[in-house]
């Protein structure tokens, strides 16, 4: 029987930086993250948190540290004194990463010429090779499990902005991630009851032990939903630690700056 280390990390990230230009978007990031768990990232708009979401799901490169997913190496420092600061896994690694990790967007991002059922079924019969009469099985089961059974046939337009970014919840959990990065997940929903359905969704998701990287402004939902939370101003991590570290205990100026907004929440 393979040995498992369950100590070990699922997600490894170790001094990031990432630049746009003479931009410092991401100047020295550093977390890591066991399977199960929940971490939140909070912090203004500009402090780097989407674009280190986009670079652990492979949208972005970095520009130097290490990232390692699921105990692979998918971008390591190059030791090499000659060519660019790091070095990326192979494709085939890559691949097997990116495979691994799920990203649900702010936008939705849903295919608008196809149905439900159809966005769901896509990537786990043409990236996977799925049957199309299991990943189907699948998409009812996963859009039951969202609260939207009998919405199969329906396209994108006919449904509510909660209603989509469920279907795009349940898309990316189709494909079986290992980790699931939310970016924002709310911030395109007006009206609380829809904010409320897809925090009810991830609140679940985080009961039965998914493991999610959620960037949000839901400052409650944060605090309750997280196992570690972290605090990004600048391009760098000004406070990181439990709910109650950083929520209730931490003394950090900039940190109760930033939370004196959302005093209500």
């Amino acid at each position: 029987m393979e040995n498992v280390n369950e100590s070990a990390p699922i997600l490894k990230v170790e001094h990031v930086k990432k630049s746009f230009g003479d931009l410092h978007v991401l100047k020295d990031i550093s977390f890591d993250l066991k399977a199960g768990e929940v971490l939140s990232i909070i912090g203004p708009s500009g402090s780097g948190k989407s674009t280190l979401l986009r670079c652990l799901t492979q949208l972005e490169t970095v520009d130097g540290g290490l990232v390692q997913v699921d105990g692979k190496d998918m971008v390591v420092p190059n030791a090499s004194a000659k060519g660019p600061a790091v070095k990326y896994a192979p494709a085939k690694t890559l691949r097997e990463i990116r495979l691994s990790t799920g990203l649900v967007f702010q936008n939705f991002n849903l295919f608008p010429h196809l149905t439900v059922l159809q966005n769901i079924c896509l990537a786990p019969v043409r990236v996977l090779g799925d049957e199309r009469k299991d990943a189907r099985a699948m998409g009812r089961f996963l859009l039951k499990r969202m609260g939207l059974e009998g919405k199969e046939n329906s396209y994108p337009c006919e449904l509510s902005g909660g209603q989509q970014q469920r279907v795009s919840i349940a898309r990316a959990l189709a494909m079986n991630p290992k980790i699931l990065f939310f970016d924002e997940p709310t911030s395109a929903l007006d009206p609380p009851e829809l904010t409320g359905e897809v925090l009810k969704i991830i609140k679940k998701l985080a009961e039965d032990k998914m493991t999610m990287v959620i960037v949000t402004h839901e400052m409650a939902f944060a605090r309750d939903v997280a196992d570690k939370v972290i605090f990004m101003d600048g391009g760098v991590i000004v406070e990181q630690g439990t709910p109650d570290h950083v929520f209730r205990e931490s003394g950090n100026e900039r940190l109760a700056q930033f939370l004196s907004r959302f005093a209500n929440a």
